[in-house]
């Protein structure tokens, strides 16, 4: 277990990194962690930060993602990551429920647990996963937006607040994108990310090229191929890898589960060492397999 406790909070790092991230061009780049395990080898990878993502989180507890996780499942999330790394840990929130006070809610419960940052994004309650195709996103007022990053500012005065939106996601366009980060900094956002699903990369280039406010975040998942030099350059700061390992595990254990139903053995060769599994919360064990 990670005991160690830097005499800096996790926003502060995480601040500093973002700040050195845009005098570089070379974003900051969190992956998503959904359990000490990931974390483990986020650290091992040589990750900077982690992503609690709200998928990853619903699709672990059997939940549709769908606004049905709250503020203290997110929060068990961050302490499980910190027992085993310092690493900030940045907390996807979705919309926070759809209202002011339970945006401070989520603000105050995750500071307490030690969290580095919260993203905050602008759908419509109850949410859908961007990516959905069976549901359609909606977006929210952004008046209610703004309140609700006033009212989690007021909670948690020591999280670096992103403030995302989904207007590419719903249909709209660059200009209504623009406009909103604009008014959700404005509000006290710290930074934002202009979300898109636009598999070109195309508009989150754009949006690199015309925002000029406060620092700027990208979630690649539908535009892998725009790698950390071309996100830097685009104007990025933070790049957030928000589901690739647990796709990546599940994929492994489909794999390690098929391969037995059709020899009957699992096969060393997919499996990690049992000390290796041990370690991930005891770096001292030992283990004969």
């Amino acid at each position: 277990m990670n005991t160690a406790i830097s005499p800096i909070s996790p926003a502060s790092r995480l601040r500093a990194a973002l700040g050195d991230a845009a005098g570089s061009r070379l974003p900051v780049q969190a992956i998503g962690a959904v359990n000490a395990m990931a974390a483990r080898v986020a650290v091992e990878a040589g990750f900077d930060a982690l992503w609690v993502s709200g998928l990853e989180v619903s699709a672990a507890y059997g939940l549709a993602d769908e606004n049905l996780l709250g503020s203290r499942d997110l929060a068990d999330v961050v302490t499980s990551l910190r027992r085993v790394t310092d690493l900030p840990v940045i907390v996807d929130v979705d919309n926070a429920a759809g209202t002011g006070p339970s945006a401070a809610r989520y603000g105050f419960d995750l500071q307490a647990a030690g969290a580095a940052a919260v993203c905050l994004e602008d759908s419509r309650y109850p949410k859908c996963n961007s990516f959905s195709e069976h549901r359609a996103q909606g977006l929210a007022d952004a008046e209610v937006v703004c309140e609700q990053i006033k009212e989690l500012r007021a909670a948690a005065p020591h999280l670096l607040l992103i403030a995302r939106t989904e207007t590419l996601i719903c249909g709209g366009g660059m200009d209504d994108a623009l406009a909103r980060a604009e008014l959700y900094e404005t509000a006290g956002a710290d930074a934002v990310l202009i979300h898109s699903k636009d598999r070109t990369g195309g508009e989150a280039l754009e949006a690199g090229r015309r925002w000029a406010g406060a620092p700027l975040v990208s979630v690649p998942t539908a535009f892998p191929h725009l790698d950390r030099r071309l996100l830097g350059e685009a104007g990025f700061v933070l790049a957030i890898y928000a589901n690739q390992l647990s796709r990546a595990a599940l994929a492994a254990m489909r794999g390690a589960a098929g391969g037995f139903r059709s020899t009957g053995v699992f096969e060393a060769h997919r499996l990690a060492d049992v000390q290796d599994l041990m370690r991930i919360a005891d770096p001292d064990a030992r283990a004969c397999l």
